[in-house]
């Protein structure tokens, strides 16, 4: 890159936290946010536990400041993004070059749902304002139009690789001096859409999912928004950074539609040019964001890819979706926070649910929440369907 890229500051709505705050709170006293389904209707409430946010969509509007009859999923992202932004100090956004990234993969499927009950039974009372913005695009710019963001508004749908795809777009244009701030992030909420393909797939966990344990048999899916704001060196100057985005890279091993390879060629590309695009040797690495779904496959794909990359010198890893659920177009920027965060904190964040290790890794996750470590360099894994994989690499220098 031609110039550093920053981390400003970030912000988060989950199923653990309204707020960074919150979800910190939620990580130290190990209270993962699984549940009963409340504000999603399926048949399956009583089968599949979810991470919901704990709120129902006026009480999102209002902190959002958005009519309440929008899709959650922009709610949420409104609400993310506005902390992340009041994060950093740089006053009002208007005063910049500012660009707006944001990735997820329903749009406002939630609206268009409940629009087709009402169409079903009397189709005189389908109300146009609950589709106009189903596409993954839409979200997007109601939200930059609310923040006041007009130089640059871009949507990222790459299912679960999504969020730390925006963050590597807004990092390019950061770089090449586009723009002087990028908003990068995810967001997505719980839809029956989802969870219905998620269960077509018999990959979703009855219980608490226990991401990279030999028990596992499948994940559990949340919702939620996470954002980071980028900067370039001349305004990380009049602040105090968190971190720098100092790596990343996408690679695709072309295996499977959904499936990860089963040696993790694609996770191991993604993580191997992540390090070298930041000029750091595995070792480097001092903490490690598992992309950890609690999925047979993508677990052990990605714990075979840490291996080879690795070898034996095997840093802390976790999977916050123990916590946070799999937030699919949201966990690349949730996590790409909690990442950010725990550098500039010293944090590793403990891997909920975890019993036993998993016969074909010779590590463990860490199942304990700690403070104080001189971290220099964390990782952050996304790898989506389609083989879409990315790594992202945050520094304190």
């Amino acid at each position: 890159m031609s110039e550093n890229v920053w981390i400003a500051g970030g912000g988060v709505i989950c199923g653990i936290g309204q707020n960074l705050a919150q979800c910190l709170d939620a990580f130290e006293k190990m209270q993962p946010g699984m549940g009963t389904m409340r504000h999603l209707h399926s048949v399956h409430a009583q089968t599949f536990p979810v991470v919901e946010v704990k709120a129902d969509n006026n009480e999102l509007a209002q902190r959002a400041g958005l009519p309440a009859h929008l899709s959650r999923t922009a709610l949420l992202s409104m609400i993310a993004a506005k902390e992340a932004w009041d994060s950093t100090g740089l006053g009002d956004i208007a005063q910049y070059r500012a660009g707006f990234v944001s990735a997820n993969t329903v749009g406002g499927m939630d609206k268009t749902e409940h629009f087709f009950e009402a169409f079903v039974e009397d189709n005189s009372k389908g109300r146009l304002r609950e589709v106009v913005h189903h596409e993954c695009g839409s979200i997007t710019e109601l939200v930059a139009d609310a923040m006041g963001i007009r130089h640059h508004v871009s949507t990222i749908s790459t299912a679960c690789s999504s969020g730390a795809n925006a963050l590597m777009y807004g990092a390019r244009m950061i770089s090449n001096g586009l723009l002087d701030v990028v908003i990068a992030g995810g967001t997505d909420a719980l839809t029956r859409f989802t969870l219905n393909g998620f269960n077509t797939l018999m990959i979703l966990d009855q219980q608490k999912c226990r991401p990279f344990d030999d028990t596992r048999t499948g994940l559990n899916l949340g919702e939620g928004a996470g954002y980071v704001v980028l900067v370039a060196d001349r305004l990380a100057e009049k602040i105090k950074p968190w971190c720098r985005l100092s790596g990343f890279a996408n690679a695709n091993d072309a295996y499977h539609q959904t499936a990860s390879s089963p040696d993790g060629t694609g996770n191991y590309l993604a993580m191997q040019g992540a390090l070298q695009m930041s000029g750091l040797q595995p070792a480097d690495i001092g903490y490690i964001n598992l992309h950890g779904t609690g999925t047979q496959n993508n677990d052990s794909s990605e714990g075979l890819a840490i291996v080879r990359l690795f070898e034996k010198d095997y840093p802390p890893v976790s999977s916050t979706k123990s916590f946070t659920g799999h937030t699919l177009g949201a966990s690349g920027g949730i996590e790409a926070v909690l990442s950010a965060c725990a550098l500039k904190e010293g944090i590793i964040y403990p891997n909920a649910q975890f019993a036993t290790q998993m016969k074909e890794l010779p590590f463990s996750p860490v199942t304990a929440f700690s403070r104080g470590h001189a971290l220099q360099h964390v990782m952050s894994n996304s790898f989506g369907f389609g083989g879409n994989c990315s790594s992202l690499v945050f520094s304190k220098q």
